[in-house]
């Protein structure tokens, strides 16, 4: 053979070899994150870049609350209060694909381990409904106290936690035999709930008690109390509705409400670490995928902040829309 039809074929191998090689480190490489806040007045999702510049919005349902990831994070659910049900949208073709019906005003939902049912707290029939997401037809229903909010189904599906504002109480629910099991008493009005990753602590945010109860999940009894006091600021105006506790277990955000600031807490040692300065009522919160960043929805400044968590400061806070109440991060 010719030397240069032999350079010519090497070249050639190399250049499809390279190709290979590139398409796969392209599909290897991680999407770009993006940022999802459910705006409710506006009855729609924002997306953003993860600086907080809008991408684009998302036409969904009316009054648009709480949202959860569906099918391996290419569906989102988004429960809608005024709609009575649970929009199914596809955020790649940014409109809303589906919907599943529900009782009225839907407030907070989990799903069952293999992502096909949804537990949904429906706040004007003071009850635990669950859904079928496949068939879209209604399951069963298990009474709590009044006004239920949060909800937190167990890692194993064995158990639903559901918060009652008006009992102040947790309800635990065995979810195979569709019963009310255990009811914890927490502090005044609790909200929402953060599962430590050991299982073994369930974080209780109590909005008019300016406090977080801490249940342990075995006994379903409150180990301890964490009540939030900020310089300068009456009890009444410290009001924490959403949390979370990082991957590692080690540290716990606070949403603090009316006290425009977020609180980050030692899980450890129950003490309050710092609290940042954020937007007004400072309510949904969600960390991006390497925690280096917590991003505050501020119901009542129409706004998002954007917390470096390292240094313990707001970064910017930008529009999101009119009363943000939940953010996803992909």
């Amino acid at each position: 053979m010719e030397p240069h039809l032999i350079h010519r074929r090497a070249l050639h191998g190399l250049s499809r070899i390279g190709l290979v090689g590139a398409l796969l480190a392209l599909l290897a490489a991680p999407a770009a994150a993006q940022v999802y806040v459910s705006s409710e007045k506006d009855h729609q999702i924002l997306v953003l870049q993860p600086d907080g510049a809008l991408l684009k919005t998302i036409a969904v349902c009316k009054r648009p609350r709480h949202m959860a990831w569906q099918d391996g994070r290419r569906r989102i659910l988004v429960a809608c209060g005024d709609s009575q049900q649970l929009g199914v949208v596809d955020p790649e073709a940014g409109r809303q694909v589906d919907a599943v019906p529900t009782g009225e005003s839907p407030e907070i939902f989990g799903l069952s381990p293999d992502g096909r049912t949804a537990y949904v707290s429906i706040e004007e029939d003071s009850e635990l409904a669950a859904y079928d997401l496949a068939t879209k037809k209604p399951l069963f229903a298990v009474k709590t106290g009044g006004e239920p909010e949060g909800v937190l189904v167990a890692p194993d599906g064995r158990l639903a936690y559901v918060t009652s504002e008006v009992a102040n109480a947790v309800h635990v629910i065995d979810l195979a035999r569709r019963k009310a099991v255990a009811q914890i008493k927490v502090g005044k009005r609790p909200r929402r709930f953060a599962l430590s990753p050991d299982g073994r602590e369930l974080w209780v945010s109590n909005e008019l008690g300016a406090s977080v109860s801490i249940v342990d999940t075995a006994s379903h009894t409150v180990k301890h109390t964490l009540s939030f006091e900020l310089p300068g600021m009456r009890k009444s105006d410290i009001t924490p509705v959403d949390l979370l506790m990082t991957p590692d277990g080690k540290t716990a955000w606070v949403g603090l409400g009316r006290a425009n600031h977020v609180a980050e807490v030692d899980v450890a040692s129950r003490a309050v670490r710092r609290v940042v300065l954020v937007g007004k009522r400072a309510w949904g919160l969600a960390l991006s995928r390497d925690g280096s960043r917590l991003y505050v929805a501020n119901g009542l400044s129409d706004d998002l902040s954007i917390v470096d968590t390292a240094g313990g400061r707001a970064l910017k806070t930008v529009p999101a829309g009119r009363v943000p109440h939940s953010i996803l991060v992909k």
